[in-house]
């Protein structure tokens, strides 16, 4: 058999942007127990079956083989936080979001934007994973968007839309806070001075265009994606978008990775770039990231946790 890297192998699979679930069901003594996944599918409309994807190093694993019924709460865009407490060993998960029993007994949650409430169908083996099939014993859908998910960050579908508005204008900059291993990319600027790397979109798209042009001058790798800014330099007269990347191994040709507790401060190309350094550096020691909207001197951080 072919080996991989496990971690390289996780990561290309979170190249497929998923939605956010959390899964529930009841122990053999009548507890609620619920986990955070994205690993969650429809299968047949007639009948009515979908699948979830359960790792047998869980903690849940035993309860959920012999649950005779399980739910998948498909999470709305601004139900993070619910993701981040049912990823995590809270002792009492259920305190943090509104639930009820479904049909088939498992716990629903009426915020989200869509839950599925099943009987267990079916167990399949799958390697290191199992298979849950479930008949759909009754569901709803509350019309919201879902919670997005996507190589280890989230995402949510109304700010990328925002942010996909400000593209549609040719001279709109994008930029990216490039970081590795604590780390971040900064190339030279005017009077001996430090930049995030960017470039003009032009008719291309915008991630696109930020990752082509920093491997083109630095031939430093990138995958960019999450959201960071969205803001308008009324004095320059054009619209920003900065991205947060992940970089490839390999010292760039130009520019140089700066550790983010000696960041140049006091030598960056622009006030704004020192703003967006800042709240990179302080978001980046929580784990949780936001997405600012607004102008070059006023704005709204929309709050998005960074990992799951």
């Amino acid at each position: 058999m072919t080996a991989f890297d496990p971690r390289s192998l996780r990561d290309a699979f979170g190249a497929f942007a998923t939605g956010v679930t959390v899964v529930t069901s009841r122990t053999a003594e009548g507890a609620a127990i619920g986990f955070t996944a994205n690993s969650f599918a429809s299968v047949s409309l007639d009948p009515p079956l979908l699948l979830v994807c359960l790792a047998k190093t869980s903690r849940n694993y035993a309860n959920m083989t012999g649950a005779s019924a399980f739910a998948v709460n498909v999470l709305a865009e601004d139900q993070k936080d619910v993701s981040n407490t049912f990823a995590r060993p809270v002792e009492d998960r259920f305190a943090a979001v509104e639930w009820r029993d479904g049909p088939a007994g498992s716990p629903v949650f009426p915020g989200a934007a869509a839950w599925f409430d099943c009987t267990a169908e079916r167990i399949v083996d799958a390697g290191d994973h199992v298979i849950l099939i479930g008949r759909v014993a009754g569901f709803e859908n509350s019309g919201r968007n879902g919670l997005g998910y996507v190589r280890g960050g989230y995402f949510t579908p109304a700010l990328e839309a925002r942010a996909l508005r400000a593209a549609g204008e040719e001279a709109t900059r994008v930029a990216a806070v490039v970081e590795r291993e604590g780390t971040v990319l900064l190339v030279p600027a005017e009077g001996d001075r430090w930049a995030l790397p960017a470039t003009v979109i032009g008719d291309r798209d915008p991630v696109a265009a930020i990752e082509a042009d920093v491997r083109s001058s630095t031939h430093i790798e990138i995958n960019a994606g999450f959201l960071f800014s969205v803001f308008e330099d009324r004095t320059g007269g054009r619209q920003n978008i900065v991205y947060r990347a992940g970089a490839a191994a390999g010292p760039p040709s130009q520019g140089r990775f700066f550790p983010l507790d000696t960041l140049p401060m006091e030598r960056l190309d622009t006030p704004q770039t020192a703003d967006i350094l800042r709240r990179f550096a302080a978001e980046s020691t929580l784990g949780n990231f936001g997405v600012y909207f607004g102008n070059e001197t006023a704005g709204r951080v929309h709050p998005l946790a960074g990992r799951a």
